[in-house]
């Protein structure tokens, strides 16, 4: 592989690292204001995804069109403006949003200038070390910054714009390809002209619609394990929640580690098989009562987790780089991933603010999860030809 990718794996993994450690913090902050956080958590969530949803039209063509490793740089320093707001004590749902327009940026440049640094023969590999050191980011983000948060809410703050800004100096070993003109017309019609286009074979939807059920699961699972946890397992402090979150993290990166042997690109259809168990998984979570069969269950959710998302992200990739744009084929996933993830979490939100009971959401999540995965990966064929390459075979997918 391209020994250019480290450099990006150091970078993103700083970003990822700062992203985390700022969720944390308000969720300390939540806690130490005394606020509703069933409803607060999940409302700040979901004003996160929002940027998403918005911006996709634009962040993918803004990738494609200029050199990504430079978006990569503008990116994390919106997202250093998003916590320096956080530090003036600007509402946290707004300072999130902004910080979050930061992100929708950066995932379409850091995604999308894979396929340019690793190719066909390493890209699940290349995708299985970015997934697994965001997941170490988080991992590390969600521990260091709840309990920096626990300490003192400015100096976790502090800590989060500096990493962004170590990050955007890091990014600057990154190569500067030349980028392509924008074209002309309306960014909103040439989104939709790039879903149809890209939404045409059944590999391909599935590779969109997967990547936003696992999405929309962790999100979701994400903000219910804060009322959960409190409820079955007595734990009622951000850093306890963190260490709780951390055997998920542990177990997607597990499941990158181990996929790119198991589900190679060509046999993308065996991805549903971890996505049926992730289900069960949570399920299972559902039915626990105490802390180390919690911790069991979260690791094999995070397992088949990973296990689903790499190949899945992989082939992703590579489609959108034969077809529409690697840049613009990580956006338009962006779009449909938060767009489900903002739905998934907006309604645990209402069901939260209506005092739904934690133990059956869960257990109503797992079976949705399960259902969910069936019907995307419904008419998948077990074929090794890329739609795109082989377009004379395109009538076959």
């Amino acid at each position: 592989m391209n020994k250019q990718i480290y450099p990006l794996l150091i970078a993103q993994f700083l970003s990822a690292f700062a992203d985390n450690a700022i969720l944390f913090t308000v969720i300390a902050i939540v806690m130490h204001d005394g606020q509703a956080a069933k409803w607060y958590v999940p409302a700040l969530q979901s004003s996160f995804l929002v940027a998403f949803v918005l911006l996709a039209p634009w962040a993918g063509g803004f990738a494609d069109h200029h050199a990504k490793s430079r978006v990569l740089i503008a990116a994390n320093l919106i997202k250093a403006l998003g916590a320096a707001l956080l530090f003036m004590h600007v509402e946290p749902l707004l300072a999130y949003c902004i910080g979050a327009a930061g992100a929708a940026i950066y995932g379409p440049a850091k995604y999308g200038i894979l396929p340019e640094l690793a190719g066909h023969q390493f890209l699940v590999k290349a995708n299985s070390l970015v997934e697994g050191s965001t997941i170490l980011a988080i991992l590390m983000g969600m521990q260091i910054g709840a309990k920096v948060a626990d300490h003192s809410i400015d100096i976790a703050l502090a800590g989060t714009i500096a990493l962004f800004i170590v990050s955007a100096l890091v990014t600057l070993l990154l190569p500067a390809k030349t980028s392509t003109p924008p074209e002309a017309g309306s960014k909103i019609l040439e989104f939709g002209r790039q879903m149809r286009q890209f939404f045409s074979t059944p590999r391909s939807r599935f590779s969109m619609l997967g990547a936003s059920l696992f999405w929309a699961t962790a999100a979701t699972l994400r903000v219910l394990i804060v009322a959960w946890a409190p409820v079955v397992l007595a734990l009622d402090s951000a850093t306890e929640i963190a260490e709780l979150t951390l055997f998920l993290a542990v177990g997607i990166i597990a499941g990158s580690a181990l996929v790119p042997r198991l589900i190679p690109l060509e046999h993308l259809r065996r991805a549903r098989l971890p996505a049926y168990l992730m289900g069960l998984f949570i399920i299972g979570l559902g039915c626990t009562g105490s802390l180390w069969p919690a911790r069991g269950m979260l690791f094999f959710v995070g397992m088949m987790g990973g296990m689903f998302i790499v190949p899945v992200n992989a082939a992703l990739q590579e489609l959108g780089q034969l077809s529409i744009g690697s840049g613009a084929a990580v956006a338009l996933q962006g779009f449909f991933q938060n767009l489900a993830m903002l739905l998934a979490v907006g309604g645990y939100t209402v069901a939260a603010s209506q005092n739904a009971d934690p133990i059956l959401t869960m257990l109503t999540l797992g079976g949705l999860v399960f259902v969910a995965a069936f019907l995307v990966s419904w008419h998948l064929p077990d074929n090794q030809l890329n739609p795109f390459r082989n377009r004379r075979k395109l009538k076959n997918y």
